[in-house]
């Protein structure tokens, strides 16, 4: 395959994906594709299957059929480690953050960083160099935080955002997937984590899969559109502001003919 050949591959596919819970189908055979350094907005109303899909892309969920294919080949996701393992990262409206702990240690949780110490090979944290590489991506992500040794509890919104962002990007190789990341954020915050999201994909070489209800957020940053309604994918569109009713006439189910017009352009 020439190097032409494999960047058309999608980094990720979702094929025929199909979930239910007991006599509840969350899933009801949704595709999804996402290229390399493409920024898909996932969109939809509330139970609408987004966090089911997504859940089931980094292993939370096990599919009951379809298949994920990442760089072209079929995998089995099976655990959040597992995921991880593949590249595939997810920074969650929770932003799953340790309060207690400072930004380095919420960082590396599971990745430390370590230093020889004693003839059994036992390893110390090494911490400086945690700081040090924390310091350095927070910087290109135009973050700057006064103390890094300060306990991430007691840090704004938007830092803590950051942390959470740049946590994941640390080990995504393939996806980045961000669950409403300008949630309860300010105006300067908002931009900081829209301008982050505008890079990473040529900076780190990443996809990113964005779920947001905020169409002008979605018009601001993502390449492609997939608007997902009762478990299934009705429409695909290139964001812009000429869309953007087409956007959300899908995702409350207005028309039907929406989708279809949007993945023409």
């Amino acid at each position: 395959m020439t190097e032409h050949e494999q960047s058309a591959v999608p980094v990720l596919e979702v094929r025929g994906a199909v979930k239910r819970f007991g006599a509840v189908t969350a899933l009801a055979g949704v595709d999804l594709t996402v290229h390399r350094q493409e920024v898909v907005g996932l969109l939809g109303d509330n139970g609408a299957g987004k966090s089911t899909l997504i859940k089931a892309i980094t292993g939370v969920h096990q599919l009951d059929e379809g298949e994920i294919l990442l760089d072209g080949q079929r995998v089995h996701v099976t655990s959040p480690t597992a995921a991880r393992e593949h590249g595939i990262e997810a920074v969650y409206q929770d932003l799953a953050l340790f309060d207690n702990l400072d930004v380095a240690t919420n960082l590396y949780v599971g990745h430390e960083l370590t230093k020889p110490r004693g003839w059994r090979g036992l390893g110390w944290l090494d911490r400086k160099a945690m700081r040090r590489d924390v310091q350095e991506r927070l910087a290109t992500m135009q973050v700057h935080l006064p103390d890094l040794k300060g306990q991430v509890g007691l840090m704004s919104g938007g830092q803590r955002q950051a942390i959470a962002v740049a946590r994941a990007v640390a080990f995504a190789r393939r996806v980045l997937i961000l669950d409403e990341p300008t949630a309860a954020l300010g105006v300067r915050e908002t931009r900081n984590v829209l301008d982050a999201i505008r890079r990473l994909p040529e900076e780190h070489g990443i996809s990113i899969i964005l779920i947001s209800h905020n169409m002008e957020h979605v018009v601001q940053v993502c390449d492609n559109a997939v608007v997902m309604r009762q478990g299934r994918v009705v429409g695909t569109t290139r964001p812009s502001p000429e869309t953007a009713q087409d956007m959300v006439a899908m995702i409350v189910g207005a028309t039907e003919g929406a989708g279809k017009k949007g993945h023409q352009q």
